[in-house]
């Protein structure tokens, strides 16, 4: 594996996701977070990556106080514009998956997006909360429709990347994006923005979830005031704290399928009256700060993976558990019988084991 390349074989490689970045200095480079790692994630065998999943995931692949930004459902520029200037006051970088409708709302900021250097993926076209509830292949369309309409708000192609809305993932979905060469990404740490509207209880709730997952991809909505407002306090206490942020990129370009580009071209798919769409939930800094030096560039090249069974945890992504739908009756290890999952009562609330798959528990904040 390749861990370091000249700075203009890094460049190139760039050209995949994002633009290539500026040579201004940093503004701040005291306080600044910058980018400790950057991840070139070779997409073609569809991977999986994130601890909120029950299928087979790739291994983690941040060390140790190691963070990934992204945001999700944007843009939306009265607050997507101030989260990218706190990203630029801390010279770092993130990745945003965006919904398509939103990317043709406004195109504009679609392209500052990545004007500044970072990385966009997608979020479904409409953004279905429950993207298992539909029929695979209206859930195609959302998934295809999403990457055909962002690309083209931004003008340029963008990252084989994508995030499904309420991590609402399944395998038959998973399977498509193997077939499309499309990177799944779920999350390690949910920073509840969605459910948070004070600033400081948001920075607080964040932060404790970051050290208690020792880093890990964080999920952040660019559509919520209290997120713009929380970010400062977050970015400058990882600062504190000695996490670092790695940034996210492709080795290759995403590319749409002729026909929805071509349809979304014309107009055909979007109502007119959408260009000025509302959310439907109600000069570029460098690098690495105050350095000419470029940051470690780690690929990552997964396998094949059939993903068809739920299992794994967040320490590895290799050993499965077993079906809960299977009916058979099974024997312990001590020559019991044992009943299958539906013979068995939950047990109280209370003593029930800590799920690091669980996104209710890591919404509701009780890890």
């Amino acid at each position: 594996m390749r861990r370091r390349l000249p700075f203009f074989i890094a460049l190139l490689i760039a050209g995949a996701s994002s633009p290539a970045l500026s040579e201004e200095k940093c503004a701040n480079p005291q306080g600044a977070l910058g980018v400790s790692r950057i991840v070139d994630i070779d997409a073609t065998t569809g991977p999986l990556f994130g601890a909120f999943t029950k299928y087979e995931k790739e291994p983690r692949f941040l060390g140790p106080k190691e963070v990934v930004l992204t945001f999700d459902d944007g843009p939306m520029p009265k607050f997507t514009k101030p989260i990218l200037d706190t990203l630029d006051k801390y010279c770092t970088k993130a990745t945003f998956f965006y919904v398509g409708r939103m990317a043709q709302a406004y195109p504009s900021m679609v392209q500052e997006v990545m004007g500044r250097g970072h990385t966009m993926g997608t979020h479904t076209w409409s953004h279905p909360m429950n993207m298992r509830r539909l029929a695979l292949p209206k859930a195609v369309d959302q998934i295809e429709r999403g990457f055909a309409a962002v690309a083209l708000a931004a003008g340029q192609p963008i990252a084989p990347f994508f995030r499904f809305p309420g991590l609402s993932d399944s395998g038959p979905m998973l399977q498509h994006l193997q077939e499309r060469g499309i990177a799944a990404f779920t999350v390690d740490v949910v920073s509840n923005d969605s459910y948070i509207a004070s600033p400081s209880r948001l920075a607080q709730r964040t932060l404790e979830q970051i050290e208690r997952q020792n880093g890990g991809i964080v999920l952040f909505h660019d559509i919520k005031s209290s997120t713009a407002r929380a970010l400062p306090t977050i970015l400058s206490e990882l600062k504190k704290r000695g996490y670092k942020i790695v940034h996210l990129r492709a080795t290759k370009p995403f590319e749409p399928l002729p026909a929805l580009t071509a349809e979304l071209t014309k107009g055909t798919a979007t109502a007119s009256g959408e260009k000025r769409l509302v959310p439907f939930y109600e000069a570029i800094a460098p690098i690495v700060p105050g350095t000419n030096s470029e940051p470690e560039v780690t690929e990552i090249h997964p396998s094949v993976r059939e993903r068809t069974h739920a299992g794994g945890t967040h320490a590895t992504a290799d050993d499965l558990v077993p079906d809960s739908s299977a009916s058979a009756a099974t024997t312990s290890p001590t020559g019991t019988t044992v009943g299958t999952a539906h013979d068995k009562k939950k047990p109280p609330r209370h003593q029930r084991e800590y799920d690091p798959n669980s996104l209710t528990n890591a919404v509701s904040g009780r890890w």
